[in-house]
């Protein structure tokens, strides 16, 4: 790469602010908006069954390039988009009869539950929609800002943040870890169910850090190949060598390690908590914070990944918060006292709960809240407890909104107990596209970076204008829902 571009690239990339949270919060509301969308035509038209060309090129536009453009040629304007995701889907709810739209719509009957399953609930994990939803916008989102954050038309107050301030990718990177810990806990509730003597730590690490090995190598050929290519890159985003690869491929193994304190702690919950509070404390309390933000890079590794390595605890935290959720909303929480409709109010009381609690403790942590909060600012570099915070309460509200969408538009999900039929039930309630997304979200998201890497060593991306960037981000994305349909209808799950 030609050095003087090189500088400039690093230059647009550094010493930035960021933006507000509310416009983050009206870009990333784009999402939802069009879930409502793709739901009101889905459960009042069938529209998406059977999977048309058409259906394809709609679910396309609506849960691909509105989050493209929700980040780009609308980046001004997100509440515009969002009015025009949401009017045609309230005209189409006003002027159209529920029951009779039901029955045109009607989803692949529900499975009859026999005598002995109505007085005997499954208690195995049930497929989530919402969740599939909640975890594929967020790739989509990830992936398409990886590269548009190269081009003009990409806000800079939208990319990562130098030290203190708030992003949509600094938002971005902490709902990744977030998603992941929401995950994890389908492996802890499966061994509480499966009952008997737990695994050995050392059955546990060798099991994580299996999961975590295709992480790792992701990790080393990011880092042998920015450094043998000669690429753009931002040091103090994580250090010389440190990517966010070896954050994701560390995590795994180092929540396994700590995880007998879940035994002595009430909550996952409150260990995330605790962890991000001791950060916090080690860094206004210590030099660690000046160390990490100000000091020389010495020539030992520490010194020179000092990011990557400190920022851990933050993300490990995150990962914790995740993990609390995903065990409270993954079991079907049905008995003999408890029917389906009353275990899905349930998980909606939970998430709302949870929402309610982090924003209250991140008020706390980044404003003076009537004298009582500690004012402290969100920095994504540090992983600080403001950050930590934030990225809970956000994603908790997202998983909030689209279970509740899912309720409303999807009642038979939930309300049906067992696994008979459910894979057809689910299927009727997802968006296809997300649904491969998710299924393949490992091999999108390296298709994703070779593709990124690939653009900016082909293409002067700061050079080109918004309708030259547009096409190639369009394009880019629908290489990979290419990809992820291609994966899907080969049978082929490699899920991060």
């Amino acid at each position: 790469m030609d050095p003087s571009y090189k500088a400039r690239k690093e230059a647009f990339v550094s010493n930035l602010t960021g933006g507000s949270i509310l416009e983050i919060n009206a870009v990333t509301l784009v999402a939802p908006a069009a879930i409502l969308l793709w739901s009101v035509l889905q459960s009042r038209l069938s529209f998406f069954s059977p999977y048309t060309s058409a259906a394809l090129v709609t679910d396309f536009l609506l849960n691909i390039l509105a989050i493209l453009f929700a980040t780009t040629v609308y980046s001004a304007a997100p509440w515009t988009l969002n009015a025009l995701l949401l009017a045609p889907a309230l005209l189409l709810l006003l002027n159209s009869r529920p029951q009779p739209a039901q029955k045109k719509a009607k989803p692949p009957p529900q499975a009859s539950v026999s005598k002995k399953s109505e007085s005997e609930p499954d208690h195995s994990l049930p497929i989530l929609p919402y969740l599939t939803t909640y975890r594929a916008c967020m790739m989509v989102i990830t992936c398409a800002a990886i590269l548009a954050v190269d081009f003009r038309v990409f806000p800079r107050r939208f990319a990562k943040v130098e030290n203190w301030g708030t992003s949509l990718m600094d938002l971005g990177v902490g709902s990744f870890v977030f998603s992941g810990g929401v995950v994890s806990a389908r492996s802890v509730l499966k061994s509480r169910q499966m009952g008997g003597p737990k695994k050995s730590l050392g059955q546990r690490l060798v099991a994580s850090t299996r999961h975590s090995i295709p992480l790792l190598a992701l990790g080393l050929i990011r880092l042998y190949s920015v450094k043998g290519l000669d690429y753009a890159e931002h040091v103090t985003e994580y250090g010389v060598h440190w990517n966010f690869f070896f954050t994701l491929g560390f995590l795994p193994p180092f929540v396994e390690i700590f995880d007998a304190l879940a035994a002595l702690v009430p909550s996952y919950e409150l260990l995330s908590l605790g962890v991000a509070a001791l950060y916090q404390v080690a860094l206004e309390s210590t030099d660690l914070k000046s160390y990490i933000l100000v000091a020389p890079r010495g020539p030992d590794l520490l010194s020179k990944n000092r990011e990557g390595v400190f920022s851990f605890v933050g993300y490990f935290a995150i990962f914790l918060a995740g993990r609390a959720i995903g065990i409270r909303i993954m079991p079907r929480g049905t008995s003999p006292s408890t029917t389906p409709q009353q275990a899905r109010k349930r998980v909606l009381a939970t998430l709302g709960g949870q929402t309610l609690v982090w924003t209250v403790i991140f008020l706390l942590n980044s404003t003076y809240a009537l004298g009582y909060g500690a004012n402290l600012p969100v920095s994504r570099r540090l992983a600080n407890m403001p950050y930590v915070v934030w990225v809970s309460a956000f994603n908790n509200a997202q998983l909030f909104v689209f279970c509740l969408l899912e309720t409303v538009f999807f009642p038979s999900v939930h309300r049906t107990l067992g696994r008979e039929g459910e894979a057809e039930r689910v299927s009727y309630a997802t968006s296809p596209i997300l649904s491969a997304f998710n299924k393949g979200g490992l091999a999108v998201f390296l298709v994703a970076n070779l593709l990124t890497g690939a653009v900016n060593l082909s293409v002067p991306t700061l050079d080109l204008n918004t309708a030259q960037a547009m096409v190639i981000l369009i394009g880019y994305l629908a290489i990979l829902t290419g990809v992820a349909l291609g994966l899907d209808g080969a049978g082929i799950k490699l899920a991060l």
